[in-house]
């Protein structure tokens, strides 16, 4: 968890799920929506649909979970790992995030070595 991700984690839990679990069953779910239940994929698909990009596309939770990989890979990381923080049973399906890592960096090379 990098130090944005941290400090938007820290003002969650300070600031905004007590507000959320006010007057609600306890819960020892981290992440908790509107009425103070388990965050579920339809709560993330609204939260994440209520904020588009700058550019007015709106995008799928998915496309994050995505995101994350590819950055993942393009940084260096294992595939076994990234494969382990996805939840994938198997490699294979981790690997497609690799095909696009080997995508970006062949334009990137084409685009900036001389000899290209």
């Amino acid at each position: 968890l990098g130090e944005p991700g941290r400090a938007a984690l820290e003002e969650y839990l300070a600031e905004a799920r007590p507000v959320l679990v006010a007057d609600r069953p306890p819960t020892d779910f981290v992440f908790v929506n509107r009425l103070g239940r388990a965050l579920g994929p339809r709560d993330a698909h609204r939260i994440v649909n209520a904020h588009p990009l700058p550019d007015g596309r709106r995008v799928h939770p998915h496309t994050l979970r995505h995101a994350y990989a590819t950055h993942l890979l393009e940084g260096g990381a294992d595939l076994r790992v990234v494969q382990e923080l996805l939840g994938h049973a198997d490699v294979a399906t981790t690997q497609v995030y690799t095909h696009l890592t080997r995508d970006r960096l062949r334009a990137v090379y084409d685009a900036s070595h001389p000899r290209a």
